[in-house]
C-alpha cells in the first residue's frame, strides 16, 4: 500500500489529549480517540464491577491506553475484543487478561495487516491530528496480543455484581461477539450494529450471515446499545438500524457517510 504524506498544516496531538473519556449511565465509561475520523474511531467501553472490570476493545494502539488512562490498571480487568480488526485491538497487548472468539484468536496472536484490515483501512487521511512522536503511517503495526481466554456463544463474563452473556454475532467478521447484560438491557454490540454505515465487504465478511445475526439480535429486549463506533442509542433506533440494513440501506459504508452523532 502507498501512503500519502500528511499535509504540513495538520497538527500533531499530544499524548495527554489523545483519549477522550465520557461517563455514561449504568456504570459505563466510553473512551475514544477523538482525533480520528468518526468512521474509523473505535469506542472503547469500560464497565466497573464489584470483583473486576471489563474493557470492550482498546482502540488503534498509536498512543498507550494504560499510560494515558491510568485508572484502567487499578483493578483486575478483562480486555475483550469484540473482533480483531486493527481499530479495535491496538492496545490489547497492554493488558494481561485478553478474551476473544476462537475464530479470530489467530489474528490477535499474529496481527497481520491483511487479516486485521490495517492494509485496507489504516490510511493517513483518517487523522484530524497526528499521534505524537513523529508518527509515520508506513510504520504502523498492531502488536501481538494472544488471547488468554476464548469465549463463545453462551459463555458468561461475571464481574460480581454484573453479568454479561457472550453472543456470537458473525457477518462483519467471523469471530465478532457482542456482550448482553439481561438485567439492564445493555448491549455492547461491537461492529455488528452501530449508528453508521455498516461494513460488510471485508475479505471475511459474509452478508447473508450478517442478515441472520441482525435478525436474531433484533429480538433482544434491549434498552441501550453501545456500539463499536458512533453514539449509543436505544431500542427504537436499534430496530430501525437493523431494518435499514436488511433492506439494503446501511451496508458497505465509506468515510464521510455518517457524522459524529
Amino acid at each position: 500500500m502507498t501512503f500519502d504524506p500528511m499535509p504540513a498544516s495538520v497538527p500533531e496531538s499530544s499524548a495527554a489529549d489523545w483519549y477522550r473519556v465520557t461517563r455514561l449511565d449504568h456504570g459505563v465509561t466510553r473512551i475514544d480517540e477523538h482525533h480520528i475520523d468518526p468512521f474509523y474511531r473505535c469506542n472503547i467501553w469500560h464497565v466497573r464491577g464489584s470483583q473486576g472490570d471489563l474493557l470492550v476493545d482498546s482502540g488503534m494502539g498509536v498512543v498507550s491506553l494504560r499510560l494515558q488512562v491510568p485508572w484502567l490498571a487499578e483493578r483486575p480487568l478483562l480486555a475483550v475484543a469484540s473482533h480483531a480488526h486493527f481499530d479495535h485491538v491496538g492496545n490489547h497487548h497492554e493488558f494481561a487478561q485478553r478474551a476473544c472468539h476462537p475464530a479470530e484468536a489467530h489474528i490477535l496472536a499474529e496481527p497481520r495487516g491483511d487479516w486485521n484490515l490495517a492494509d485496507r483501512f489504516a490510511v493517513i487521511e483518517m487523522f484530524g491530528a497526528l499521534p505524537p512522536g513523529g508518527y509515520r503511517q508506513a510504520d504502523y503495526r498492531v502488536k501481538p496480543a494472544p488471547a488468554t481466554r476464548l469465549v463463545e456463544a453462551g459463555d458468561v463474563i461475571d464481574l460480581g455484581d454484573r453479568v454479561f452473556e457472550v453472543l456470537h454475532v458473525p457477518g462483519h467478521s467471523p469471530g465478532s461477539i457482542a456482550l448482553w447484560e439481561r438485567a439492564t438491557g445493555v448491549l455492547f454490540s461491537g461492529d455488528a450494529v452501530y449508528d453508521g454505515p455498516l461494513v460488510d465487504d471485508a475479505y471475511h465478511s459474509h452478508p447473508p450471515t450478517y442478515v441472520e445475526t441482525l435478525s436474531r439480535l433484533r429480538e433482544l429486549p434491549v434498552n441501550v446499545v453501545h456500539g463499536g463506533h458512533f453514539e449509543s442509542f436505544g431500542r427504537d433506533r436499534f430496530k430501525l438500524l437493523i431494518d435499514d440494513y436488511r433492506a439494503g440501506r446501511r451496508a458497505a459504508g465509506c468515510p464521510g457517510d455518517a457524522g459524529d452523532g
